[in-house]
């Protein structure tokens, strides 16, 4: 019996949210700035992607880059954005809080799951910075989560795809594990080939520059570029996961 698939766009722009829906995704994680590998989005993304998108929007509750052990004034960030974006009609969250062993947090992760209940909830890539996965992925269990994201505790999903493998046959229909971190069209069915996991994670994005006028009227190219989610793509990857 062939297995349902799941596609989850990361997104941080509302273009990427409306690719998202048009190009066949079938869910979205919301955030900001993903130069700093994602923060909590904001308050108007928020509402315009819940609105817009006519998909589920599950929001990332990160309060700042760098590491995933908060001060007690950071969870209660965490905690207020939660409930604010669950106010704005939020499906679900994506979240991650660590010791600073960089063992799981099972207390402050239980304690933001139950605030999202009955939301879902995924714990996500701080989940590869765990010293054991196996242990890790237990006490995310433990903790009440519903999924988690991980690209198998390597730097992308083909470099971790054997330990994919073990950590979804590790949680069985316990937990969804969730493929992400450089999935891409190129290795998205080798890498649900080899894994046999049934939820990915990607963002899609391609670069696009970005021009400045003269004073002359003249259009120059800027060294700098933004980053935009074309549909196709998006279709493109879903059609190769469905065919692993």
């Amino acid at each position: 019996m062939k297995r349902a698939i799941t596609f989850e766009l990361c997104a941080e722009t509302l273009q990427a949210c409306l690719a998202a829906k048009e190009g066949g995704a079938d869910r979205i994680e919301l955030c900001s700035a993903l130069s700093e590998d994602g923060l909590t989005p904001s308050h108007g993304l928020i509402r315009a992607a819940v609105e817009r998108s006519g998909l589920p929007v599950h929001v990332l509750l990160r309060p700042r880059s760098g590491d995933f052990f908060y001060s007690d004034e950071e969870f209660a960030i965490m905690q207020a954005d939660l409930l604010h974006a669950r106010s704005l009609g939020a499906k679900g969250f994506a979240l991650g809080v660590l010791l600073a062993d960089a063992t799981v947090d099972i207390e402050r992760t239980r304690k933001l799951a139950e605030l999202a209940s009955p939301l879902e909830v995924t714990f996500h890539r701080a989940f590869d910075l765990v010293p054991s996965l196996d242990q890790g992925l237990e006490d995310i269990v433990t903790a009440g989560c519903g999924r988690v994201l991980t690209s198998g505790g390597e730097r992308d999903v083909v470099a971790g795809a054997t330990k994919l493998t073990s950590l979804v046959e590790q949680a069985g229909n316990r937990i969804d594990v969730a493929a992400g971190g450089g999935l891409r069209i190129a290795n998205a069915a080798s890498v649900a080939h080899a894994t046999g996991a049934g939820h990915f994670h990607g963002s899609v994005r391609s670069a696009q520059p970005v021009f400045s006028r003269e004073r002359s009227g003249v259009l120059n190219e800027s060294a700098q570029s933004r980053f935009i989610v074309r549909a196709e793509d998006i279709r493109a990857l879903v059609l190769k996961l469905a065919r692993s």
